[in-house]
């Protein structure tokens, strides 16, 4: 028996365990983040796991949820992830759970039924009245833009032929009708009509609540944040290169918390590539569509020798570095050569708390990066960027940072050049810290994805024997093709369910 504390924290902690798995899920609406608590399913588990539940939460959930919620991304490292907007919490008991929520497959639902739509003359706006209660607002203007009838719109490339010039920004409505099959039919003072299904209006709501729904379900762009406590998430190689679940649920690890360890890859070259295929193609640039991460004479890259790589992002010296890297072990050092890795983003959000003038300058002040040599061909680079890039809510976006590139030109007045030292050194120091570097050994076979846009890597020194030179082979994507991909198997195996 437990007494009423105890019985309150384990309530409590099923409760946050809930919230925390739903908020992985970019659904359609609440109705459905409720549904999936309770989904019944019986289609395979997936291979991913993460973290397990602490010996309080787990049990109570996996007793609330289905065996297809229950697997987990199996994890390599020690437990502690931490959500975006939430670094404070040290809760070690988020489980990211199968593909269900991690793949944001959507639970077919009712569908929305309009009650009644009427034209509001004076406000220029169509209001449709939901039958499950509510509102929408949708101007003429956008109304008569997004028309979907074959002359304006192409339906077989879902692009729009209505020409912005032909477009009367200024039209008004003659009649507003629901009609059969739950569709909206709008007639145009030029008699032109357009019908509008029901699900793609309130899909596109203009409520704050539905815009931010719509581009979570878009672009997944909530992160988890972590720190040195990180257990990375692991994947089966051969799996994510032939099943559609386990290819989702990589690539949604990797948008969320920002790094997967796939296992079970033959140590040989070519298995970067083979990856890359799974995804679409590979990134071009100066070092070749993949490159050898080895010992090189008069090496033309600090990575191409033994010594130590501090903590940085890849190709800032690019105006728009890869977004992802793929790096696999061949051969491994005989000693040292462990990876690291810390999670930028969070690492920026602490500078922002704990230093807020140094966040400010590292946001705003733009630094030059160089890179010169020659590889796949000659190169002279130059490139301009904030350390820390932020979107137009201030909200961490990028992290560009490589030291070994930074240009010894410094595009700044004078008085900044200290304030730009201070911050920088109080970034680094921040990332460097024990309890947020994420440590961990490579081994023949193994290949670690991971967003080179937030995170950043580095390498202990090695020493290799000439029968055992440390070989790594990497290569880049882009994230516009990753994303791609990655909406195409989430609706692929939402399909399929």
């Amino acid at each position: 028996m437990c007494d009423g504390s105890e019985r309150y924290t384990r309530q409590r902690l099923v409760s946050l365990a809930h919230t925390l798995v739903s908020c992985v899920q970019p659904s359609n609406s609440e109705r459905e983040l409720l549904a999936l608590a309770d989904l019944e399913t019986k289609r395979e588990p997936f291979r991913m796991w993460m973290s397990k539940f602490s010996r309080v939460a787990l049990p109570a959930l996996q007793r609330s949820t289905s065996a297809m919620a229950r697997p987990a991304l199996r994890a390599c490292s020690r437990p502690g992830l931490q959500t975006a907007g939430q670094v404070s919490s040290r809760l070690t008991s988020v489980q990211l759970r199968g593909q269900q929520t991690l793949g944001s497959a959507s639970l077919p639902l009712a569908r929305h039924s309009v009650r009644h739509a009427r034209a509001l003359d004076e406000e220029r706006m169509m209001e449709v009245e939901w039958e499950d209660g509510g509102q929408s607002l949708y101007p003429f203007t956008w109304l008569r833009d997004n028309c979907q009838c074959p002359l304006c719109t192409l339906e077989s490339a879902q692009a729009r032929k209505l020409l912005m010039a032909d477009l009367d920004i200024h039209t008004g409505v003659d009649t507003v009708e629901v009609i059969n099959d739950n569709k909206v039919s709008i007639v145009w003072p030029n008699q032109h009509t357009s019908v509008f299904d029901a699900e793609w209006l309130k899909k596109r709501c203009f409520s704050p609540a539905a815009r931010q729904a719509m581009q979570e379900e878009l672009f997944l762009n909530k992160r988890y944040y972590w720190d040195s406590k990180l257990r990375i998430p692991t994947a089966d190689y051969q799996e994510v290169l032939h099943d559609d679940k386990a290819a989702l649920a990589w690539l949604l690890a990797l948008r969320r918390v920002g790094i997967v360890y796939l296992k079970g890859a033959p140590a040989e070259q070519g298995q970067v590539a083979k990856l890359a295929e799974r995804i679409g193609y590979l990134r071009l640039t100066f070092y070749g569509h993949t490159w050898q991460v080895q010992d090189k004479y008069m090496a033309n890259n600090v990575a191409y020798t033994s010594g130590r790589l501090s903590l940085h992002t890849d190709y800032p010296a690019l105006h728009f570095a890869p977004g992802v890297q793929f790096l696999h072990c061949i051969k491994q050092a005989v000693e040292g050569g462990e990876s690291e890795v810390v999670d930028g983003f969070h690492m920026a959000e602490q500078l922002q708390r704990e230093d807020p003038e140094a966040f400010r300058t590292l946001s705003s002040l733009r630094v030059d990066f160089t890179d010169t040599g020659v590889d796949y061909c000659d190169f002279m680079l130059q490139s301009k960027k904030c350390i820390i890039d932020v979107d137009s809510e201030g909200r961490v976006e990028r992290i560009n940072y490589n030291n070994a590139t930074r240009e010894s030109v410094l595009d700044f007045p004078l008085h900044q050049v200290q304030p730009f030292y201070r911050a920088l050194k109080a970034y680094v120091d921040i990332m460097n810290r024990p309890e947020n570097v994420v440590t961990y050994r490579m081994e023949p076979g193994d290949l670690v994805t991971f967003d080179n846009w937030r995170l950043l890597h580095g390498r202990r020194s090695y020493i290799s024997r000439p029968d055992t030179l440390r070989h790594l082979e990497g290569a880049y994507l882009d994230w516009d093709e990753v994303m791609s991909r990655l909406r195409i198997l989430r609706s692929s195996v939402q399909d399929k369910a």
